[in-house]
This record gives C-alpha cells, sequence and structure tokens, in this order.
C-alpha cells in the first residue's frame, strides 16, 4: 500500500501543469470561503446537519467546529501550495458526506441554488490535489529550492 502511495505522489509530482496550480488556488479560496460562510451561519450549519441525521446535538456542534476549521485551516494551506496532500485527504470525507448525505437526499440538486453541484467539484478537485500535491507556485517549492534559487 504504502508502495501505491509513493507511486502516486512522485508521478504528481513529476506531472504538474502551472497551469493547475491555479486550480488548487482557487480550490483553497474556495474552502475559505465556505468555512467562513459555515461560521457566519453556525445555526443553520447545524440544522442541516441534524436533518440529516448525522449524530446527537453536542456531536453535531464538535462535528461543526471541525468541519469549519478544517475548511479554513485546510483552505488556507491548499492555496498557498503547503501540506496539500494532508489537507486533501482530511476535508474528503467531509466532502463525500456532504454530496451524498446532506445535498444528494434534497432531491433539489436541479435548483437554481443547490450546493450539490459545487460539493461534487470541491470533492473533484480535492481528489485530483491528493494525487497531484503542492505544485510549482507552491510554498513547498520555494522551500525546498536551494538558497540560490531565492
Amino acid at each position: 500500500m504504502m508502495n501505491l502511495l509513493s507511486k502516486i505522489q512522485d508521478w504528481g509530482d513529476h506531472h504538474h501543469p502551472k497551469w493547475l496550480d491555479y486550480l488548487r488556488i482557487v480550490l483553497g479560496i474556495t474552502l475559505i470561503w465556505k468555512g467562513v460562510a459555515f461560521a457566519l451561519n453556525l445555526h443553520a450549519f447545524t440544522v442541516l446537519m441534524e436533518n440529516s441525521g448525522l449524530g446527537t446535538a453536542v456531536t453535531i456542534s464538535l462535528l461543526a467546529h471541525l468541519i469549519i476549521a478544517l475548511h479554513i485551516i485546510g483552505g488556507l494551506l491548499i492555496a498557498l501550495g503547503t501540506h496539500t496532500r494532508l489537507f486533501c485527504l482530511l476535508i474528503i470525507p467531509i466532502l463525500v458526506v456532504a454530496v451524498f448525505y446532506v445535498n444528494l437526499p434534497q432531491q433539489q440538486i436541479f435548483s437554481p441554488y443547490s450546493e450539490f453541484w459545487l460539493s461534487c467539484l470541491v470533492l473533484a478537485g480535492l481528489i485530483c490535489f491528493l494525487i497531484e500535491g503542492d505544485g510549482v507556485l507552491s510554498i513547498e517549492t520555494v522551500r525546498k529550492a536551494p538558497a540560490s534559487q531565492h
């Protein structure tokens, strides 16, 4: 299993076009935006989670705060290009739940303000950058470059 993960990481590191970095930055900003929106509408967010049957009130409150923190912190680090794979891995389960247990059962996926499609796009982006990694335009690339290139 570790060998497979290592091969995926190596492939992603060597086949990463620069334009993909701009998508990573947009993905990170989108995650930050959603995290802030969840925080500003915490009551509505927790009610949405309760209606989805995701646990007790205490569990949902803790989950809501964890989801908000992961969206904001993870979004910032993904946008900056550091620890991208780690935060993609941490946020993917949240988006899987959002797509399949929160948005899809509402049966309003074709309504004009449906969150379903945004959740699907973010999930696809997270899976992409789990494989692709940080890229050229990232803090990690600058940090790993020899001092003479700064």
